[in-house]
């Protein structure tokens, strides 16, 4: 989410969380942009989200904290050291983990006590964004007591299907919108987010 007019659109459709990108690279990148009162302005039901991709621990909780976010979304490889920083500070973590057919799952258990979600995206050196499924049949082999953030390539005609797997696997927690929910990078498509959801509830 970068504009002010989109932000409050999107936010009237009471999503749970609502995710801002602190990351250069990406084209959804709010870094140098955001403006703080964008972010206070979300509705108190409404928990704002930074993402970071192996940012510096220090940068990570001044923007957690500037900003008042409630959760940090870390794509990258940080540190089950790192995530507890981030705990210990007084903020969620969501960690994200890329998954293809050479996914271990076991590996993910040491994250078990700092994170309060796992988020499953699509592998990818692009660290999210790119508009790609992983096989969901992979959810099968993840066995570990931590609710899942599902996230990677969902679309409006996956609504079916997503309702299936979260019928199945209990473990699936939410949802994690994005690149095919926009106009552009950046801005949603409230239309076809208000469609999903209508439909998903």
């Amino acid at each position: 989410m970068r504009e002010r007019e989109n932000v409050a659109q999107v936010a009237a459709l009471k999503p749970d969380y609502m995710g801002f990108i602190f990351h250069p690279p990406s084209p959804r990148d709010v870094s140098k942009v955001l403006q703080k009162e964008i972010v206070d302005l979300l509705p108190k039901e409404i928990e704002p989200v930074a993402v970071f991709v192996n940012e510096d621990l220090d940068v990570a909780l001044k923007i957690l904290k500037i900003f008042g976010f409630k959760h940090a979304q870390l794509h990258g490889k940080e540190s089950v050291e790192y995530c507890a920083e981030i705990k210990k500070a007084g903020f969620g973590v969501f960690k994200v983990f890329s998954v293809d057919e050479s996914t271990d799952f076991s590996e993910m258990e040491k994250y078990m006590e700092v994170a309060d979600y796992f988020l499953f995206d699509t592998k990818s050196p692009k660290h999210g964004g790119t508009g790609q499924k992983f096989d969901w049949n992979l959810l099968e082999k993840y066995t570990l007591p931590k609710p899942v953030l599902l996230s990677g390539g969902i679309g409006p005609e996956d609504l079916i299907l997503i309702q299936n797997i979260m019928k199945n696997y209990s473990f699936i927690y939410g949802l994690d919108l994005n690149s095919r929910f926009e106009i552009e990078p950046g801005l949603k498509d409230v239309a076809k987010l208000k469609l999903f959801l209508g439909s998903l509830l």
